[in-house]
Parts: structure tokens; sequence; C-alpha cells
């Protein structure tokens, strides 16, 4: 924020979350700002919209016409230009101006400003975005946050104070957030897909390696194996089963407190599931249990180097134990059998059969795999030389663009932060922007110098700079 200048005076806004605005500036309470809609839909055939982190969407509707005629009587109407906020949900809490009409559920709260001869719609878009982005009203909601049943009454989000600063200043605030926040989206799109491709290209490269080795010279035959397809000729096709021993585990009676006190055997369960998702190697887990409820369950301690996976939920998310370790019923545990199959080279080929994965789960609700189809898995083996080989040239690749992706995400993460902290400077009066301009393009230069225009090509996916 070193750039932008602070307003010469100030006063106290005596609003602890506001603290100092420009001394010009004014407070009011929503009551005064906006004026809340309760328009009944009735029975028409309304566009039933929904309020999402992009925006106010028009729900998917399989009825042919994208609309329905059927009885909207506990249905709020939404109009175009309207405020829509879902106030039921502080860990959400989407607000945005609506471009549609149609309906939305009661959980919505729909407004709309007083007077737009004073107020300007898109700087108090920005204000009740920072509002719910930073838990501002937290305190003045009902309900519970952790189980998303959050709420904020209409009677304590009419009594909200805001600035308000002189129209003129509401149409530059939001004016320059719109420029700047443009900006800042666009270098976080580049980001993003920057991250796409090293995620593509990294799935890639775990694909080719475990289907068809290193050597590209290699004499190759059919696997007949649908995800494997062609595999070099001297590698063993078969079931996993034949090079790994399956273990599953259980969770001990939770009504038995005895067996979860003092607890200091790690147990992989669900809980896991982030951690599995991320690493090759699990060296600790959420919830431990101890000897007793091993001894009086379906689990077991298991020996380290273990390769365990997901069965349930989101499938095939897979991590070689650091230490010995338990599971629940929910993970399967993969012991290697020495001279056969070494862990890290199942490991990738769990990583690479990720689409295989989603086709015992097509149509599912809960997603599961069972116990028949785990034995039906096969893969390709190579020699234990030519697995190590593979691991390490693998392993290697891996890490070099873990280090690319994390270093996105890392700048990805500070441009949002700085996206949040402007849009609370600006809002709020804590940068002076009165006097700022839209930048005068190239083309707009060019056309006022009478110099030909020229095209600039977009910046391909791989130009992208981390």
């Amino acid at each position: 924020m070193g750039k932008y200048q602070a307003y010469r005076d100030y006063k106290d806004s005596e609003i602890d979350w506001l603290g100092l605005i420009p001394a010009n500036w004014k407070v009011m309470r929503l009551k005064r700002l906006f004026v809340i809609k309760k328009r009944i839909a009735g029975t028409l055939g309304f566009e039933v919209l929904s309020i999402t982190q992009r925006g106010i969407k028009v729900k998917d509707i399989e009825t042919g016409d994208g609309q329905l005629s059927m009885d909207y009587s506990k249905y709020q109407k939404v109009e175009v230009g309207d405020f829509a906020m879902n106030h039921m949900d502080l860990l959400t809490g989407f607000v945005d101006i609506s471009k549609y009409t149609g309906v939305t559920s009661p959980d919505y709260r729909v407004f709309s400003l007083k007077s737009e001869n004073l107020f300007y719609k898109k700087y108090y878009l920005y204000l009740l975005q920072m509002g719910y982005k930073q838990k501002l009203f937290f305190h003045l909601g009902q309900g519970s946050a952790h189980l998303g049943r959050w709420r904020l009454p209409t009677e304590e989000f009419n009594e909200i104070e805001y600035p308000v600063p002189p129209k003129e200043e509401q149409s530059t605030v939001a004016a320059f957030l719109d420029h700047e926040t443009t900006k800042i989206d666009t270098l976080i799109e580049k980001q993003q897909q920057l991250i796409k491709l090293l995620k593509e290209k990294r799935q890639a490269v775990i694909s080719q390696a475990v289907t068809k080795g290193l050597n590209p010279d290699a004499p190759m035959k059919d696997s007949g194996v649908e995800w494997l397809g062609d595999v070099p000729e001297h590698w063993k096709v078969g079931y996993i089963k034949q090079f790994a021993k399956i273990e599953s585990g259980h969770t001990p009676d939770k009504k038995k407190e005895e067996y979860w006190v003092d607890c200091d055997i790690p147990w992989v369960s669900l809980n896991d599931s982030k951690s599995l998702k991320i690493v090759n190697y699990i060296e600790d887990t959420k919830y431990k249990v101890n000897k007793l409820g091993i001894q009086n369950s379906s689990a077991r301690l298991l020996p380290d180097s273990a390769v365990v996976f997901t069965r349930d939920a989101s499938i095939g998310l897979a991590a070689i134990t650091k230490k010995p370790m338990a599971v629940s019923q929910h993970i399967i545990a993969w012991l290697c059998h020495e001279n056969l199959l070494i862990p890290e080279f199942l490991l990738l080929v769990f990583y690479a059969m990720t689409d295989e994965f989603e086709r015992y789960t097509f149509g599912a609700t809960i997603k599961t795999i069972g116990m028949d189809d785990v034995k039906s898995l096969r893969a390709a083996l190579p020699p234990i030389s030519e697995q190590e080989e593979l691991v390490t040239t693998v392993f290697n690749k891996m890490d070099s663009m873990d280090k690319a992706i994390a270093k996105a995400e890392s700048f990805v993460a500070l441009l949002q932060e700085r996206r949040t902290a402007l849009i609370s400077a600006a809002v709020t009066g804590k940068i002076d922007v009165r006097n700022w301009l839209p930048p005068v393009t190239k083309a707009e230069a060019d056309s006022v110098s009478g110099q030909p225009q020229q095209l600039e090509l977009p910046v391909s996916g791989s130009e992208v700079a981390v």
C-alpha cells in the first residue's frame, strides 16, 4: 500500500472495525442505505437463482426450458439490480448484484439501495463482500458457524454501520477497485493456469513411467489391461495382490472409553485424507489408538513402508507409512513382497490410476470400491532394479514440479491477500484515490497521436512466469 496516499484529515468513526475515516465521510446504519425486499414470487415460471463464489447464477434445472412452473409462495423474487445475500452461511457469505430476474431461496436476503442518487451500488457491493469475507459481523449472528448454519438476523443487519463517502468518491473508489482487482484477477488466473498445466504434466510423467518405462525404444506388448495399454515386453502384468499382501483395518469400539485413552499408535483413517492427498509419505495421523483397542478389534499394527490408500469417499488417495501404523476399515494397506515390488513404485501406480478408480465408482452417490474390485486391480511391473531407477527419476521430476506448483500457489495466496487488503483500504478510506483516473490504453494513445495500432498477442500458458 506504500504507493498510495492517505487522506489529509481523519476523524474517529466510533466503530471498532472501521476505526478512523476521512473527515468528509459520514457513517450510516444499513437501514438508512438499503430497503429489504419481501416480494413473493407466486406461481409464474421463473429462473431459479443461486449465489455462488462467482456471483449470482441461474441454476441448471432439468426441465427442458430452464424454468420451473410451480408454487413459489415461499420463494422471493429477485429483479435485475437487486442485491442478494446468503445471510444463512457466514462461512461463504456470498453477496452480489443480480443480472437476472428470478427467484431465490427464502434463506437469501434481497435488498436494494434507497437512493441511487446518493449511494453507488458497486461501492457498497465491495463493502458488503469485504464484511462477510473478513467475518466482521460474526458476533451479530445466531446459530452455529461450525455447522454452516450461521444466520444474520434482519434487525442486526439493519443496525450495521457503514461509511458513506460523497457519491462522487463512492464512484471513483469502485472504478479504481474494478481496475485494480481486474489486474490482480488476471495475474491470479494466469498462475492458476500454470498450476493446472504443471499438475497435468506431473500426472503425465507418472502415467508414462508406470506404463511405458524410461526407455522409449523398448519392445512393447499388449498388456490386455485397458488403463495400461501397451507395456514393455519384459514387464510382468498381473493382479497387484500377486505382488503385495492386502490388509484391511477396523475401528475399535468408540463406546469403550478405555480403547481411546493414552493412545500412541498412529491410526490411518479418512480423517487423514487431506494429508494423503498431498504427501508421498505419512509420518503421523490425526487420531491414534492404544494397544488395548487394537487387541480388541480386527485392526492390527502393520509394519512401516505399507502403502495405504482410501477405499471410500475420495478413492485412491495414497501414501507410504514411515512407521508401524494401524488403519481403519475405510483404508486398504498393501504390504509389498520384497523381491517383487517396492512401495514407491506401487505408490506411483496408484497415482497413475486416478481415472481407473473413477471407473469403479461411476454413478455412485457415496464413492466406494469393494474388496472384490480391490483384488481385481492390475498393474505392470518391471524388474526390481528397473523399478528403483524409475522411482528415482520420477520422484526427482515430481519434486521439481511440486516446488514450482508450491511457488505458484504461494504467489496466488499473496495476490489474494493483496486484493483483500486493497479493497479494505479503499472502501474504508485508508487510502485516497480521489485523483485516480483510468490509465490510457495503448490503443487510445495511438488513436490520439495518429499512430498505427498494434495487436498484442495473448501470453500462452507455457510463457506464464511463476
